[in-house]
């Protein structure tokens, strides 16, 4: 009689097509969860940076690099042209006031201070000539009336004698009438010499008058000619130091060229550059500072010039109560000049991960130190040394700074010694 074989339920075959389907399962969740972001990372902690969240003062500020220059510049310009005769100085001497330092030389321009002066000379002696002959003209008036009322006095006399002779029948009625007539007419004479000493008097203040203001006139013009000559020698407006002096001799200068400059020496100012991203924030009266030396020192912004150059404008700011000992004229200094005021914030110091997180997450240490993973934050102002933390950070928090070029869309790393 035969025997029934009982068939096996699980044969090679499907224990073999029943693990690779398990595997491949298992592969296919492993894929699913990394392309998660579930993946990790093994990490040294010597080749990162580890900060502590830490709540401090804030004070947002931006970088400037500034340059030191004089107080004040005087810019000397050719008040006229001509050819350098004579240099006093050299470029670099210092100065006083008035002291020359060039000579130049203009043949028309000296030929027309001769040829004015000339001008000047011949006035003054046609004037010295018309009030001679003013003078004589009164001098012949003032005889002339003279005679005038020496007539009158004499008509008069007669006038009076015959009266009373005629009263006395001492004398006809024609010679008291002739007398009188005699008399009448040394009067209107009399009169009519008066008026002409007034309007004598008159014509000649009028001319002299006319006379002084044309050779006042003339008269300054010879002065500001004769400054004119005199601007031929450049001298030092002010107390300082000549700098920039672009003069040889031989060199023909034109009028109003620059020759040089002079630079006050009683302080210093810096020049700072700044992009006009921050045109809008930037005023009168913000502060600076600066170390020099291991010591800090405070600027004060003094001036704004608003024009735009290549995307930046410059401010010029002064130094607080002290200056920085030793500091000389053209040193650039790095500058954080302040934007807000101080207040309490939440800081983490900056670093690289920001270039690729844009300060949206960071990666954030785990109690025990082992691990770091994504935290999303959410940044605010910055400074040179930090970024203010707004949330999704607590003070005391470690997080890692470093830069994150090799970490791709890790999500945690496993940090080791």
């Amino acid at each position: 009689m035969d025997i029934q074989l009982e068939k096996k339920r699980f044969t090679t075959k499907k224990l073999l097509l029943i693990g690779g389907t398990v595997l491949l399962l298992a592969l296919i969740v492993f894929v699913i969860i990394s392309s998660f972001g579930g993946s990790k990372l093994n990490v040294e902690k010597e080749r990162i940076s580890i900060n502590t969240v830490e709540k401090g003062v804030f004070q947002e500020n931006i970088p400037v690099n500034g340059i030191v220059l004089p107080i004040t510049t005087i810019y000397l310009d050719a008040l006229e042209g001509g050819r350098v005769e004579e240099k006093f100085v050299e470029d670099g001497s210092i100065l006083k006031k008035g002291d020359p330092i060039l000579r130049l030389s203009n043949t028309d321009l000296e030929l027309s201070l001769v040829n004015q002066e000339t001008q000047v000379y011949n006035l003054l002696t046609q004037m010295q000539i018309s009030q001679n002959a003013a003078r004589q003209n009164t001098i012949n008036k003032l005889n002339q009336y003279t005679d005038v009322e020496s007539g009158l006095i004499e008509a008069k006399r007669v006038y009076d004698l015959n009266s009373k002779l005629y009263e006395k029948d001492a004398i006809g009625r024609q010679d008291l009438i002739k007398a009188k007539n005699e008399y009448d007419y040394q009067k209107e004479r009399m009169q009519l010499s008066e008026q002409i000493l007034k309007q004598d008097s008159i014509a000649v203040k009028q001319e002299k008058s006319q006379v002084q203001s044309s050779y006042a006139r003339t008269q300054n013009a010879l002065e500001l000619m004769r400054r004119k000559v005199a601007d031929l020698v450049v001298k030092a407006p002010v107390d300082g130091q000549l700098t920039s002096l672009d003069a040889e001799i031989g060199q023909s200068k034109n009028k109003g060229e620059r020759l040089g400059q002079i630079d006050v020496l009683s302080g210093f100012k810096v020049r700072a550059d700044i992009d006009e991203h921050y045109i809008s924030r930037i005023y009168t009266g913000q502060t600076g500072s600066f170390s020099f030396n291991g010591k800090s020192y405070t600027l004060t912004i003094k001036k704004v010039y608003t024009q735009v150059n290549n995307g930046r404008f410059q401010v010029d700011m002064e130094f607080g109560e002290e200056v920085a000992e030793g500091i000389r004229r053209g040193q650039t200094l790095q500058i954080r000049l302040a934007l807000s005021d101080e207040k309490q914030a939440l800081l983490i110091p900056k670093g690289g991960f920001f270039q690729q997180t844009g300060g949206n997450w960071i990666f954030k240490v785990s109690e025990d130190g082992d691990t770091a993973y994504k935290t999303d934050i959410s940044l605010g102002s910055q400074n040179t040394e930090y970024y203010e933390v707004l949330n999704g950070l607590e003070p005391g928090d470690k997080v890692i700074t470093s830069s994150y070029d090799n970490y791709g869309d890790v999500q945690e790393l496993v940090l080791k010694e």
